[in-house]
């Protein structure tokens, strides 16, 4: 359980902003392996875990790849993400698969520079946001944007795919 802090430095999703002139401020932090979930990302980066978005990878039943991205404080709906994607079901990849398909492990995936662009579907309510926190395509370090240059830069489609989390 090592708390490691991530060297400091740009990332291919920092380039990628930069080549669309988006501003943002890239905000490192401490990370334990074990501890990646969003609402521990949001403790230390000082924001509410509805601003820091989780980039979620699934594969629909006619095996086509996409990303769900939802408010770290809910969960991603299936069946929602799966109607809006025109799939009859989506199913979470499996971590073993992340960075093949994504270039990214668990804890730094974001579908800012990804391996193979894959659509992005945005709950709505991130533009209920002045700014949003997303993953800057590695382990802890986070990207500070705008919702609305979040979504121009990935082509997200925003749409209802976030739900609260199950009690337990």
């Amino acid at each position: 359980m090592a708390k490691r802090e991530v060297s400091g430095g740009k990332t291919n999703a920092c380039r990628a902003l930069d080549r669309l002139n988006i501003r943002y401020e890239l905000v490192p932090y401490e990370f334990d392996p074990d501890q990646l979930e969003a609402e521990r990302v949001a403790e230390k980066v000082g924001l509410p875990a509805a601003q820091v978005w989780k980039t979620l990878c699934v594969r629909g039943d006619d095996r086509s790849s996409l990303f769900g991205l939802i408010p770290g404080d809910r969960e991603l709906d299936l069946k929602l993400l799966a109607k809006v994607a025109g799939c009859r079901s989506v199913e979470p990849v499996a971590v073993k698969e992340l960075q093949q398909l994504t270039g990214y492990i668990r804890g730094g995936v974001t579908a800012l520079a990804c391996k193979k662009p894959l659509p992005v579907f945005a709950d709505a309510s991130i533009m209920s946001h002045e700014m949003v926190s997303v993953s800057a395509g590695q382990r802890g370090l986070q990207i500070f944007l705008a919702p609305a240059d979040y979504v121009r830069a990935t082509q997200a489609t925003l749409c209802a795919i976030a739900r609260e989390k199950a009690a337990g």
